[in-house]
């Protein structure tokens, strides 16, 4: 008895083996698709890397040595494990990561995250630690036109700002200097414990002391930590005046932002929109302000964050300007998906045409082989 094409086995096997070739076809197409706020995150990423150059730059032509086992990347802002301003141990591949410039893109997704526009006032909280991801937070505010109001701990953890002659206020007033940047620290502290450099030598705190002088910048220490605080706080709603501050910006640990430093761990690192209630102990500048309702972004647990949008931890050598699923989203091209779909359905269409044929002749009394 004759069957009909609709259920001849080459026919399944022909049209399996169609749908497979279709299917290769849509996962070996795929297209590159921008995220959204591409432009601006591009060229925060190329304002940070032209800031790390020039810092580069400057230190190579003082002839600063540049270990390259815990400097890979070559980019002389790796500091010393040891210098008399270290103030705590320090994560080196943290360090190692936000001197990717494309972390300044991932800064640029936070701010817009929280709803930051141009001309927005952000309170800020920068430390010696992690100079790149302060060159970051500058390179971001800049391209958005973010208005900062910087308060900068001198002091630096292990790998960080620790060169005594040239701390992070040293870096920051050269790319002023230079024109690289506009936004320069409003004051500073000597950070350390308490935010006044205990654990640090007479020598150290002494070192930190010339930092600010030298920078010419108000100096912010006072008898206790508490007292400290309200003077961050004092400063960040006199420069902000009326329009006050839409945005609390963290990076590192400094004790003056966060208060006790376990509350460094208590807040998720990252974009916090509503602060948690908890029983956070002695309250830093980040704390009292976010209690206000003031959205925070608290730049700390490195590879947590990067994890999240998508950039690579202690990369060796760094990525292009560009580089990164912050940038752009690979995806299946849908005019080929659509096409694969449509040629499929065309066949299976066109399989169960002929199978209804060929059974709709066969009742009215016509041969199959008189078909062929």
């Amino acid at each position: 008895m004759y069957r009909p094409t609709i259920q001849s086995v080459w026919t399944l096997i022909g049209l399996a083996v169609l749908a497979v070739l279709l299917l290769l076809w849509a996962l070996n197409s795929p297209v590159m698709v921008r995220r959204s706020y591409f432009e601006e995150k591009l060229t925060a990423a190329e304002l940070m890397k032209r800031a790390g150059d020039l810092i580069r730059q400057v230190r190579l032509e003082k002839g600063v040595f540049i270990d390259q086992v815990n400097d890979p990347n070559q980019t002389a802002l790796i500091g010393e494990q040891y210098t008399p301003i270290t103030t705590d141990r320090g994560l080196l591949d943290a360090k190692l990561t936000v001197l990717n410039p494309n972390f300044a893109a991932v800064v640029v997704q936070m701010m817009k995250e929280v709803g930051l526009g141009p001309g927005d006032q952000i309170a800020v909280a920068l430390t010696g630690s992690m100079p790149g991801a302060n060159l970051a937070v500058l390179a971001a505010s800049e391209v958005l036109d973010i208005v900062p109001i910087i308060i900068t701990s001198v002091g630096a953890s292990q790998w960080g700002a620790n060169d005594p002659h040239f701390t992070w206020l040293d870096m920051e007033h050269l790319l002023v200097e230079k024109g690289i940047f506009s936004i320069r620290s409003a004051a500073a502290s000597l950070g350390g414990g308490q935010d006044m450099g205990r654990r640090l030598t007479v020598q150290g705190r002494v070192l930190l002391r010339q930092a600010v002088e030298r920078n010419e910048l108000p100096l912010i220490h006072n008898k206790s930590l508490e007292e400290n605080i309200e003077e961050r706080l004092r400063i960040y709603r006199k420069l902000a005046g009326k329009r006050g501050i839409k945005v609390y910006i963290n990076v590192g640990g400094g004790a003056g932002s966060l208060g006790h430093s376990i509350n460094g761990r208590l807040i998720r690192s990252g974009v916090t929109k509503n602060l948690e209630m908890k029983n956070y102990p002695l309250k830093g500048a980040m704390i009292r302000l976010a209690e206000q309702g003031i959205p925070l972004i608290h730049i700390l647990n490195i590879n947590r964050i990067v994890s999240e949008y998508g950039l690579p931890i202690a990369p060796v050598p760094l990525p292009e300007v560009g580089e990164g699923k912050i940038f752009a989203d690979e995806k299946y091209d849908p005019r080929v998906t659509w096409a694969a779909l449509l040629i499929l359905l065309s066949a299976l269409g066109g399989v169960v045409y002929s199978g209804h044929r060929v059974h709709r002749l066969q009742r009215e009394g016509v041969e199959p082989d008189s078909l062929l």
